[in-house]
């Protein structure tokens, strides 16, 4: 679970982006001073320099596409293990459902 000084360097590191403002280690202390929240001091360093070169508006936005995703990691290369084979996929059979609201004489719109 995340620590609250974690998630205060979140909300500041969002806080920042939304007025398009460059997320560095200071600015970030600074919102956490000011909403007095207590906090480790390398938090808000560590997502100063983990968000450099970063558009947070383009990853909010990107989550779960695999978008902000390194090549390496989103095409599951990167190690020194040789390349397994594609597995084929299958296309799925679809079951439809034995009663279905047209067949009880009600929808959801009647």
């Amino acid at each position: 679970m995340a620590s609250t000084s974690e998630l205060a360097c979140v909300y500041s590191a969002l806080i920042l982006s939304d007025d398009d403002i460059e997320i560095t280690s200071d600015k970030l202390t600074t919102l956490l001073k000011a909403a007095c929240v207590d906090f480790e001091p390398y938090w808000p360093n560590l997502f100063a320099k983990a968000l450099v070169g970063r558009n947070i508006k383009d990853l909010i936005s990107n989550v779960g596409t695999g978008a902000g995703a390194p090549a390496a990691v989103a095409t599951g290369g990167g190690g020194d293990a040789p390349d397994a084979p594609a597995e084929e996929k299958k296309p799925e059979k679809v079951e439809e459902d034995e009663e279905s609201d047209e067949d009880m004489g009600f929808g959801l719109f009647d």
